[in-house]
Parts: structure tokens; sequence; C-alpha cells
């Protein structure tokens, strides 16, 4: 059976077009930096580990190690992160934020918080908070599973 365009929309599709829209969003918004949404994840990542094996990286990017290797490669060529030798095992690298990658880090962690105080602005504080605490449960009971 057809549905009609216009017709109510499921949760999931509702999910769906709000975290498109917050990743179209985000992905804007970085590009004032020339940096892409993996790049700056994963420099987020390093920035709040302080150091991380590339295998950490993709792990929690959930990216195949390969590809968290260009990601590091794009970073590190910017100088925004370095590669050192692991302290506890001298054959691995471990990726570490230099200054600049702290710095813009930290431009970016606000440039985050803007578009998502500019996309949630229709909402008031009760809105706000129950969104809040639904997504938790979500990211709680997905974090539990996997």
């Amino acid at each position: 059976m057809h549905r009609p365009r216009d017709a109510e929309e499921s949760t999931v599709d509702l999910l769906m077009a709000a975290a498109r829209s917050m990743r179209r969003a985000f992905g804007e918004a970085m590009a004032d930096w020339d940096i892409t949404p993996g790049q700056a994840r994963a420099l987020r990542i390093v920035g709040e580990l302080g150091s991380a094996r590339p295998s950490v990286i993709a792990e929690h990017l959930r990216i195949a190690p390969r590809s968290a290797t260009e990601v590091v490669d794009a970073l590190e060529a910017r100088s925004l992160v370095e590669r050192v030798p692991d302290p506890s095992d001298r054959r691995a690298t471990t990726i570490v934020p230099t200054a600049e990658g702290l710095r813009l880090d930290a431009e970016l962690a606000q440039a985050r918080r803007a578009v998502t105080e500019q996309r949630l602005a229709g909402l008031d504080p009760a809105d706000r908070s129950e969104l809040d605490r639904i997504l938790r449960l979500l990211v709680e009971a997905d974090r539990a599973t996997g």
C-alpha cells in the first residue's frame, strides 16, 4: 500500500531526518576550517584521550583501520596531530594532538555547540531536557550492546 507523502512520519524517519540535518549543519560549519567531519571527530577523540593508537581511533570512529590511517595522515599533514613512539611498546605508534590541533579542536567544539544551540533554539527548556533524556537512554542502550 502506498503511503501519502504527507502521512505522519514514523519515529525512525524523524530521528534519521534530524540526524541528517544536524550532520549537514556540522559539515557546513566544519567547512569553514577546511576539515571533514571525520577528521574533526578524530581530532576530538585524540584531544579527549591525549594519545591514541590508530586502531583505537578506528574503533571510536567505527571505521576500518586503513581509513583511520588516512584520516590521521590528513591531520598530520596539517600539523594537527603527530605520530610518536608508544611508550609501552616502542614498535607501535600513538597519535597525539599538537598545540595547533588542541586549539582547532576547541574552536570546532565551540562551532558544534553553536550549531546545536541554533538547531534546537525552537525547543523550550522542558522539551530540550526531555530530548536530552531520551537521547541519553538510546546512546546508553547502544553502548551496553555494542
